[in-house]
């Protein structure tokens, strides 16, 4: 925040709440067209259950592939979020508090969307509940050796850490909102949310408290929730997939792309709602020199995988690194290290990383190339395993195409909606970093 502008109390709370106004025709135009792409997903899945996944570009031996790298892209985007907001609470970095809630709030939608994933991969969407282990008339017990089953019981309790820590940091808030609007359905849906919030000593004695201990117990959740979600291609011997190396490089992807996504989301947000005053170039600079550190890590992985596939000694593996880098699927391959690797080197420089329009577009090429990442793990490997005589070709679908269109849309109405009816910056914390002189301002 700009410590030279004049800034109160009651300034913040108008500006953050005026962004909950009547939604504008804009946002409106906006939404509709939201829908209409999710409608379009829709259309796609229901037409994919009555006919069958033959409708896929399902072919021997690619059986994991749009879907699935769509599932792990939004488990990327979702671990991301949490931690981005928990390890800089713990670290108490100020620029934090202007990106939080929205990397919070787009923790918890990617989470809606990447479980979707799982879902429609199955075909028989209607079975999902065979992957939950409780007494059953057929005597089957799911196999607690399948990272399927891990991946089962580490989203599910990350979203719902991630959501209660979403939660809980915004009951100060809600009850702000609650003592100024008018509106009684909105009085009362707010006085429900805050849960009786009166701003005592007490309740922010222990309410501080609280947020501490879910930051501490989140960063390491997350960490060992994405390793878990690395291990479902680990634990294979396919080329390419069985390596230590997975883990750590999950986890710095996903803060990567994480990172990036917040940025596509907050330049919108901050141009329209005029949050030049919270949300300064400052605060961009230091998301990009995240960026630069997790995208060196990750290129790092992309070096260090073809020099253990030749270490190894394994023909198979060290084919898995040629076909990546000269087969048919090699255009996605190098676009995929272009985007993650060439563009954020441009954020070396100051006057790109401060430049908002620039920041903007390469947040655009790192979503993309995170994406690529996904499907080159998961298609190009398992198209080229052991036997030449069992490798081939996946081709995507209109109707993979189709659905994928609609999570993002999925994601995008759950982020529309939020914007429009809860706080999209923190009104507390705000309020803390304020300068000296105007926390004794007087009300407006």
């Amino acid at each position: 925040m700009n410590q030279e502008t004049t800034i109160t109390y009651s300034k913040v709370n108008r500006d953050i709440i005026k962004m909950l106004d009547k939604p504008s025709s804009k946002w409106l135009a906006l939404f509709l067209f939201d829908l209409a792409v999710l409608g379009i997903g829709l259309f796609c899945f229901i037409y994919q259950v009555y006919t069958g996944l033959g409708v896929t570009g399902y072919s021997h031996p690619v059986f994991w592939a749009v879907y699935i790298s769509n599932f792990v892209f939004w488990v990327g985007i979702a671990h991301s979020g949490t931690l981005i907001s928990a390890i800089l609470f713990l670290f108490r970095a100020r620029f934090r508090i202007s990106i939080y809630r929205i990397s919070e709030a787009m923790t918890v939608f990617a989470v809606a969307t990447a479980g979707l994933f799982p879902l429609i991969h199955l075909g028989r969407v209607w079975n999902f509940y065979w992957l939950f282990p409780y007494p059953n008339q057929r005597e089957l017990w799911i196999n607690f050796k399948s990272p399927l089953i891990w991946d089962v019981f580490a989203v599910s309790t990350y979203a719902t850490v991630s959501t209660v820590f979403f939660f809980v940091g915004m009951i100060p808030d809600l009850a702000a909102i609650r003592d100024r609007v008018l509106e009684k359905p909105r009085k009362i849906l707010y006085t429900i949310l805050s849960l009786g919030w009166k701003g005592s000593n007490w309740e922010w004695l222990h309410y501080t408290r609280a947020y501490l201990y879910f930051a501490a117990f989140a960063t390491p959740l997350v960490i060992s929730v994405h390793s878990v979600v690395s291990w479902d291609f680990a634990m294979a011997n396919t080329p390419g997939w069985h390596t230590t190396i997975f883990p750590p490089y999950f986890v710095a992807g996903a803060i990567f792309s994480g990172l990036a996504l917040v940025i596509t989301l907050v330049v919108p947000i901050r141009i329209i709602f005029r949050l030049e005053e919270y949300i300064t170039i400052a605060h961009f600079e230091a998301m990009a020199k995240m960026i630069i550190l997790t995208s060196l890590i990750v290129a790092y992985a992309y070096i260090v995988e073809p020099i253990m596939s030749w270490y190894s000694g394994s023909p198979h593996e060290w084919g898995q690194v040629v076909f990546r880098a000269t087969g048919p699927y090699a255009p996605f391959y190098w676009l995929m290290v272009f985007c993650n690797v060439v563009v954020p080197l441009l954020l070396w420089f100051k006057k790109i990383r401060t430049n908002i329009k620039a920041l903007f577009i390469i947040s655009l090429f790192i979503n993309i190339g995170m994406w690529f990442e996904r499907f080159n793990i998961i298609v190009i490997s398992l198209s080229h395993e052991f036997e030449p005589g069992a490798w081939g070709f996946y081709k995507v679908s209109l109707v993979e195409l189709g659905i994928t269109a609609g999570s993002f849309a999925w994601f995008f109405m759950f982020f529309l909606i939020f914007i429009k009816t809860l706080p999209a910056l923190s009104i507390s914390e705000l309020k803390e970093i304020l300068p000296a002189p105007t926390k004794e301002a007087k009300s407006e």
